[in-house]
């Protein structure tokens, strides 16, 4: 467990072999140190350290807060992290972060809570912590009760639509909003959690030659140690341009037991990718050899939606380009785009595209928490040998 006492000081809350417990300054030392200071100590490699980036990317100041789960990262702004989901963190345990956009403005109201509850029971079956990601009154929130699910469920298209650049904006105005994939990348890995399961990226938009309407999501992707564990790019989307475009930003690009990457609501787009991972043991060792070179850029591994739930292709295509007339002719645009198509697209399918959706994510899920659990297998795994040599 993590907590602030006094003026700057973070401590953490390690925990022992024989089962006690102590606590030890780790402020301004050097992580190596803390690590090699006993062998016995038994902790998340990371997660740590990244607390404390947390407060250096929000506010710099300090404040006092009691131990309930609700992080400090300046004198009038908190980070929320669930007790669940701290825990978790500082013992090394598997944690899953989840978007909150698609509970908002990705189906109405049951609809969306249910998915989300049964998203994450999904994690929780698969041995892992699930941590959904939104804004609530001005304070990032990282791991949602019961409560503050239903009320972002409710709260719908209320809820501001949030990337990674409205973050401050939200913030600042005490406003409430629905993390896209960018933003929650963001905030998943300044706590330390290094696997996040969405339905879909954004990337660069049909024409996108020239409207230049590129999603954030790639260029978050190019800055964030995080692997995003997706169905691919969504297929309203231009697939082989965005997968260009992720190479220059120096993503790498995986696919799950295929050797295409997955077009969303089918299971194949034709576009190859550099390298095939089988099993979440290969997932996980690709994410900490990442992780460990300190290159700081993202891995998204595309996982393909099951066949069963994979709708005819060229059914969906026609339902795209026929979304993307009307949005030109009503000229929508920028961020209110995507949830325009999705929609559309689901009328125009009589359903089927969002009860895809709905089947994609779910499977990305268990998928996701698997790969979780594996590399916290792994670190464990490392630091045992660590111990014994």
């Amino acid at each position: 467990m993590l907590s602030n006492i006094g003026h700057g000081e973070l401590r953490g809350h390690i925990f022992c072999r024989d089962g006690g417990s102590k606590w030890l300054n780790f402020g301004y030392r050097p992580w190596s140190a803390i690590c090699n200071r006993q062998s016995q100590v038994v902790m998340a490699s990371s997660a740590a350290l990244r607390i404390t980036n947390l407060r250096r990317h929000l506010d710099s100041a300090d404040r006092v807060n009691k131990p309930t789960g609700v992080n400090p990262a300046g004198a009038s702004i908190n980070v929320k992290v669930a007790s669940e989901v701290s825990e978790a963190l500082s013992l090394g345990h598997a944690v899953v972060a989840l978007e909150s956009t698609i509970i908002s403005h990705g189906m109405p109201y049951p609809q969306n809570l249910r998915t989300a509850k049964e998203v994450e029971s999904i994690v929780r079956e698969n041995g892992a912590v699930p941590a959904t990601i939104a804004i609530l009154d001005g304070v990032p929130c990282i791991g949602l009760s019961a409560e503050e699910l239903e009320r972002l469920a409710t709260l719908g298209t209320k809820a501001q639509k949030t990337a990674r650049r409205d973050i401050a904006y939200v913030v600042a105005k005490g406003g409430n909003g629905a993390t896209t994939v960018s933003a929650t990348m963001f905030l998943a890995s300044t706590v330390g959690i290094n696997v996040f399961v969405t339905g879909g990226i954004g990337g660069v938009h049909r024409h996108g030659e020239s409207t230049m309407d590129i999603s954030s999501d790639i260029t978050a992707l190019g800055r964030t140690p995080i692997a995003v564990i997706c169905a691919g790019v969504k297929s309203i989307l231009d697939i082989p341009r965005t997968l260009e475009y992720l190479e220059t930003q120096g993503v790498f690009v995986a696919a799950y037991k295929t050797n295409e990457f997955p077009a969303f609501f089918t299971a194949s787009s034709g576009c190859k990718v550099p390298c095939r991972v089988d099993t979440p043991e290969d997932c996980a060792s690709l994410i900490e050899a990442t992780i460990k070179l300190k290159l700081e850029s993202g891995i998204l591994i595309g996982v393909p939606i099951p066949q069963e739930h994979s709708a005819t292709g060229h059914i969906i295509e026609s339902a795209i380009n026929q979304a993307l007339n009307e949005a030109r002719e009503k000229n929508i645009s920028g961020n209110a785009q995507t949830p325009f198509l999705l929609a559309r697209v689901n009328e125009l399918t009589g359903g089927a595209s969002l009860a895809s959706n709905i089947a994609l994510v779910k499977n990305n899920a268990c998928i996701g928490a698997r790969v979780a659990v594996a590399l916290a297998q792994l670190r464990e795994n490392s630091q045992r040998k660590q111990e014994i040599e």
